[in-house]
């Protein structure tokens, strides 16, 4: 008889875990009505101080909605970010990590890397979280009407991933006289400060033994290593990769000195060792580990991306559309060690891209 009461709290504790993932999967569904095929945002550009500059005066570009499925938003995010990013949850008042930070820097959206909001236009507002009287780009940030909790309220997410962020209120300081009232956990920052010393981009370019040891060759890259991005699998082995079911590509971890060398003329180098052309393939090796792909780490890389591969389409160096996905860097793997420096250590395998 003394087993009964666990049973109970075991099986009180079952029907509460459901209940919360069959509201978070409702939530979830909720959120993916409001992405679309392709959205106009404003980046921040690639420059010494992050901070510098007006978002209106931010490079403009017509970019792809980013969809991704629940396993890929598991793998990406907290159990905090899911329940407040994609569940429309909100954090407890004082808690946030950026809530009183007075750093100057740039506030990003954890789901996508889109910057969302400037130190500039903080302030205290004394609610508890995170207050900004107006976005980095008015075109970055979406409205939806919530009217949860018996009260109408206008909710912002950002507008390339969907993810919620917080709420908007008309009771800000001048000149807006708006409140962006946002949830830390949805936010990533980057301080201002002088340029990194070294910079890292996640580049899928087709077999990563040939890719790696092209990179291997261009001056100012200090150090590469292979490995697997871009999927929802933890931890993915080679043979899982290559067998279709974690949606990782095969990658190398690129990290270069930007005094040597730019973000861009990294690109630029990389378009110039594969076909970014064909969709899931590189010669004769067909998949989606394949593909072609650029992993920013730092948000002010995807203008630089974007830009590089407006420069190509306007010049028609390729005779199909350009089809490299560019996205956030998420969990990186490192691949086997057998697999590290394949080229060097036994001078053949694939191909070199060329």
């Amino acid at each position: 008889m003394k087993r009964v009461p666990q049973i109970l709290t075991s099986l009180g504790i079952l029907l509460l875990v459901g209940g919360w993932w069959v509201g978070y999967r409702g939530d979830m569904a909720m959120a993916k009505k409001i992405e679309r095929k392709s959205v106009e945002v404003r980046l921040l550009d690639e420059s010494p101080n992050p901070n510098a500059g007006s978002g209106k005066n931010a490079p403009g570009f017509v970019v792809p909605a980013v969809e991704r499925s629940d396993k890929e938003w598991a793998n990406r995010l907290t159990m905090e970010q899911l329940r407040i990013g994609r569940a429309h949850g909100t954090e407890r008042a004082f808690c946030g990590v950026f809530h009183d930070t007075k750093k100057n820097g740039v506030y990003f959206c954890a789901g996508c890397g889109l910057p969302l909001f400037k130190s500039d236009h903080k302030f205290d507002s004394g609610t508890g979280w995170p207050s900004f009287f107006q976005p980095f780009a008015e075109e970055n940030i979406g409205e939806t009407t919530d009217n949860s909790y018996g009260m109408s309220r206008t909710e912002v997410h950002c507008v390339r991933c969907g993810t919620h962020l917080g709420h908007v209120f008309p009771d800000g300081p001048k000149p807006s006289g708006l409140r962006y009232c946002i949830n830390s956990a949805v936010l990533n920052f980057q301080e201002s400060g002088p340029e990194p010393k070294t910079a890292t981009l996640l580049l899928g370019a087709g077999c990563f033994w040939g890719v790696q040891a092209a990179f291997d060759e261009l001056p100012g890259v200090t150090k590469t290593e292979v490995g697997y991005a871009g999927g929802w699998t933890k931890n993915p082995t080679y043979k899982e990769v290559c067998g279709d079911g974690t949606g990782h590509a095969e990658v190398v971890k690129v990290e270069y000195d930007p005094s040597k060398v730019s973000t861009e003329k990294v690109l630029e180098y990389f378009f110039k060792i594969h076909d970014p052309t064909t969709l899931n393939r590189q010669g004769p090796d067909v998949g989606d580990q394949y593909r072609s792909a650029i992993y920013f780490t730092r948000p002010e890389q995807e203008s630089g991306a974007r830009r590089v591969m407006g420069r190509l389409t306007e010049a028609k160096k390729f005779p199909r559309p350009i089809v490299t996905q560019v996205d956030l860097a998420g969990p990186y793997t490192p691949a086997e060690d057998y697999h590290q420096k394949y080229h060097a250590k036994h001078g053949g395998g694939c191909a070199l891209p060329r």
